[in-house]
């Protein structure tokens, strides 16, 4: 049974709310399960892994830290973020300045809490667009909201862009 958590809600949820935009909240980590676990609670949700986004933050060498949110089962493009972002060049945030650049541990980083607190450009990756859904970390770990990525887009102000690598 999908676990709900209630008890508190997380800041990116109070902000959601404060904004009217619906979601799910789900208890999930999906790094944490193995193959099988991860087949019958991704079941149990109706969710696929191409399902779950993870926020990663990265440093432009003109206007400082961006974030990009691309499928977890992509590779973030690089030279793609820095053209979308007005950069030349962009690099991953190291893990040592992660917490004091977000706010958020790797792993908890969000879109949500990053836009209402630290005002960095966020970039969706396009997979997202016309997707019914999709979770992104409801900032703590262990802890996702599954939400429309345009409600979010539209919100946060975030354009859908062209951001993981090409596959061959």
């Amino acid at each position: 049974m999908a676990k709900k958590k209630k008890d508190k809600k997380t800041l990116p949820e109070q902000v959601l709310d404060k904004h009217g935009v619906a979601y799910e909240s789900l208890a999930i980590n999906a790094l944490e399960l193995t193959e099988e676990e991860k087949k019958a609670r991704f079941s149990e949700l109706g969710i696929q892994e191409s399902d779950i986004y993870k926020t990663l933050a990265a440093k432009g060498d003109k206007t400082g830290p961006v974030v990009a949110v691309v499928p977890l089962t992509e590779r973030l493009d690089m030279k793609k973020l820095a053209a979308v972002s007005g950069n030349k060049k962009v690099h991953m945030l190291p893990m040592k300045d992660l917490e004091k650049t977000t706010g958020y541990v790797h792993g908890a980083n969000n879109p949500v809490g990053i836009w209402q607190n630290k005002h960095f450009p966020i970039f969706l990756d396009k997979h997202a667009e016309d997707a019914d859904f999709f979770l992104v970390s409801a900032g703590e770990l262990g802890h996702s909201d599954k939400l429309n990525p345009k409600d979010l887009g539209k919100m946060i102000g975030a354009s859908f862009e062209d951001l993981t690598e090409e596959t061959s």
